[in-house]
C-alpha cells in the first residue's frame, strides 16, 4: 500500500462530512416525501379525471333524458292544447246549437201559443144546423169539411156558354171546333173553345183571433136584418152585458152570422168566453152564440189549371136577333146528334155590347 492511497482526514473535515451526509439524507427524505406526495397527487388527478369522466357521462345521460322528457312534455302539452282547442270548438258549436234550440223553442212556444188559442176556440164555432141524409163515403177515419168552389166568370159580348149532360159530347163539340148554325134564312159560324180556370189546388192559411171582433150566430130568422143588427148593437154596447162601444155591425149573408166590431180591444174575449147570450128582441129574448172572429192570412197557395169537362165556350156570335130567340136556336142546334151535339143541361148567351157574370159551381155529376 502506497502513501497516496491514504489521506489524512482531520476531525473538522470528518464533522463536515457527517453534516453533509446528514443533509444529504435529509434532502433524500424530502425527495422521497415529495415523490410520495407527487404519487398521491397523480393518484388524486387520475381519480378526479375518472370521476370527471363519470360525471360528464352521467351529465350527458341526464341531459339526453331531460331532452327526451322535454320532447315528451312538449308533445303532451301540444296534445293537451289541441284537446283544449277541440273542447273550445265543441263548446262553441254547443253554444250555437243551444242558441238555435232556444230560437226553435221560442218559435215552438209562439206556435204553441197560437195553437193553444186556436184550441181554445175550437169548441166555440158558429152554430150551423146539419143533418144526416143517409149518404156515406169511403176513406180514412177522420173528420173533414168540404169547401165547394164557386167561380165568377165574366163573359165577353158575342159569346155563349153551353153545358152538356155528357162530357163526351162536349169533347166532340170541341174537336169539331167550327160550327155552322142555321138561323132561319141565314147561317152563322161560331167557334167552340174549352173553358179553363186557374184555381188553387192547395191553400194554407195562418189565423189569429181578432181582439176587437166577435162572430154572432144562431140568430132569429123571423126578424128583419136591420132589426137584428140594431138589437145586437144595443145589447153588446151595454157594459152590464159585458159589452162596450160598438164601432160597426155587419151581416154575413152566406153564413147567416153577424160580425160586431168594438172600439176597444178588451171586450171581444170576455164575450166569446161566455158564448151564450140572451138578447132582447122585443117580444121575447133569443139565445145567440158568440164565438171569436178569426183574421186569416194566406201563407201558401198553389195554383193549377182546371178545365170544365162538360161546358163549352161559343165565340164569334153576331147580334142578328133578340137574345132569347138566338139562345133557343143555339140550344136546338147543339142538341142534335147530327151536329155532334147531345142533351143540353144549361145555356146562357151574352150579346155584343153586354156583360154577363157566369157562376160556376162544383160539378157534382163528375163525382158520381
Amino acid at each position: 500500500m502506497s502513501a497516496e492511497d491514504f489521506s489524512i482526514v482531520t476531525d473538522g473535515e470528518s464533522l463536515r462530512c457527517q453534516d453533509s451526509v446528514l443533509e444529504i439524507n435529509k434532502y433524500k427524505a424530502q425527495y422521497e416525501a415529495i415523490l410520495k406526495e407527487q404519487q398521491i397527487l397523480r393518484d388524486g388527478i387520475d381519480t378526479n379525471k375518472y370521476y370527471a369522466k363519470e360525471f360528464k357521462q352521467r351529465a350527458n345521460e341526464k341531459k339526453a333524458l331531460c331532452e327526451e322528457e322535454n320532447k315528451k312534455r312538449t308533445k303532451t302539452t301540444q296534445k293537451e292544447k289541441e284537446k283544449c282547442r277541440a273542447v273550445q270548438e265543441e263548446n262553441t258549436k254547443l253554444q250555437e246549437e243551444i242558441l238555435k234550440i232556444k230560437e226553435e223553442m221560442q218559435s215552438l212556444d209562439r206556435k204553441n201559443s197560437s195553437l193553444k188559442k186556436q184550441t181554445e176556440i175550437s169548441t166555440a164555432v158558429p152554430e150551423r144546423k146539419v143533418v144526416f141524409r143517409g149518404n156515406t163515403k169511403e176513406g180514412a177515419h177522420a173528420v173533414g169539411f168540404d169547401v165547394n168552389p164557386r167561380i165568377v166568370y165574366p163573359m165577353e159580348g158575342g159569346t155563349a156558354l153551353i153545358t152538356f149532360e155528357e162530357k163526351d159530347v162536349a169533347q166532340k163539340i170541341l174537336n169539331l171546333k167550327d160550327h155552322s148554325v142555321q138561323l132561319g134564312d141565314c147561317t152563322i159560324n161560331v167557334q167552340a173553345k174549352p173553358i179553363q180556370f186557374l184555381v188553387p189546388s192547395n191553400v194554407e192559411m195562418e189565423t189569429q183571433v181578432c181582439p176587437r171582433r166577435i162572430l154572432v150566430s144562431n140568430l132569429p130568422k123571423e126578424e128583419p136584418e136591420e132589426r137584428v143588427l140594431d138589437k145586437l148593437d144595443i145589447h153588446f154596447s151595454r157594459k152590464r152585458n159585458g159589452g162596450g162601444e160598438v164601432e160597426d155591425t155587419d151581416m154575413l149573408h152566406d153564413s147567416g152570422t153577424v160580425v160586431i166590431t168594438f172600439v176597444d180591444d178588451n171586450i171581444a174575449k170576455g164575450l166569446s168566453d161566455k158564448q151564450d147570450h140572451d138578447v132582447d128582441f122585443g117580444k121575447k129574448k133569443h139565445k145567440v152564440k158568440v164565438t171569436p172572429f178569426l183574421n186569416g192570412e194566406i201563407s201558401q197557395m198553389k195554383i193549377c189549371d182546371s178545365e170544365c169537362m162538360r161546358t163549352v165556350l161559343l165565340t164569334g156570335i153576331p147580334d142578328i136577333m133578340d137574345k132569347d130567340n138566338l139562345q133557343d136556336n143555339l140550344e136546338i142546334h147543339f142538341q142534335k146528334t147530327a151536329n155532334g151535339g147531345g142533351e143540353v143541361e144549361g145555356i146562357v148567351y151574352n150579346p155584343l155590347g153586354h156583360t154577363t157574370l157566369a157562376l160556376f159551381d162544383e160539378d157534382s155529376q163528375s163525382e158520381s
